[in-house]
């Protein structure tokens, strides 16, 4: 049963692509529009050092962001779960602040931090840090009641119970939360990229795009799906 257990996964995405080359093919789109599968393939080939080398720079940029934002995003949930003015001011500013559109923010950060290392690694920070940060309170909030009340019977310190009964519980919570912070953490690497940088698979997309190279753009497209696939993978 094993051998045969990614089977539909394998077919499904062969099925996709006999579809996206022939269905290119037989409605006559041209190549600037939307190239043939094995164009973009062959552009990959063509290409695949300076894909290689591009999609270790914005894999590097992504780590830093997200190890940052992992660490931030759960010692600011701890802060915020123990300290009642924080919950009253410091939750509600976290909670407004993931619905602001960070991509807005990407021309300042590259203005405030240069168009190196840094700014991309903001960005990923800035992606990353607050879907960490709810799914962590949401896990120590959402601690079994009957397990508290049996904590409390025992007499057990509120340390112990947070170690021994409110951390573990919040584990599953902050897994999920870095499941889904891993592929948008990606995204904010791209999008600083975008904006300003001159190395990146974000830069590398906007230089194809540039030159008129549909095939190299859907190529690099391809590999930051791809990238993100694998650190998801890597988190899970």
């Amino acid at each position: 049963m094993k051998r045969w257990r990614y089977l539909d996964t394998v077919v499904f995405f062969a099925a996709l692509g006999v579809t996206w080359e022939y269905g290119v093919r037989a409605f006559g789109i041209k190549a600037y529009l939307l190239p043939t599968l094995s164009d973009i393939l062959r552009a990959a080939w063509e290409a695949r050092g300076h894909l290689w080398t591009q999609s270790m720079i914005t894999t590097h940029e992504v780590a830093i962001g997200f190890v940052a934002a992992l660490i931030g995003g759960a010692l600011i949930a701890v802060g915020i779960y123990f300290a009642p003015v924080a919950q009253r001011t410091l939750y509600p500013l976290v909670t407004g602040l993931q619905a602001m559109p960070k991509v807005a923010l990407a021309p300042v950060i590259v203005v405030w931090f240069g168009y190196g290392l840094a700014s991309k690694v903001v960005m990923t920070f800035l992606f990353a840090f607050f879907p960490i940060v709810i799914s962590t309170l949401g896990g120590l909030y959402s601690t079994p009641r009957h397990l508290e009340e049996h904590f409390r019977a025992l007499r057990a310190s509120g340390w112990t119970t947070f170690w021994r009964l409110r951390v573990p519980s919040a584990l599953p919570n902050f897994i999920d939360g870095c499941k889904v912070a891993m592929p948008v953490a990606m995204i904010g690497a791209v999008v600083g990229e975008f904006v300003g940088s001159s190395e990146g698979l974000g830069n590398l997309i906007m230089l194809a795009t540039s030159a008129g190279r549909t095939d190299l753009v859907f190529a690099g497209i391809i590999a930051v799906t791809v990238l993100a696939m694998v650190l998801f993978w890597f988190v899970h």
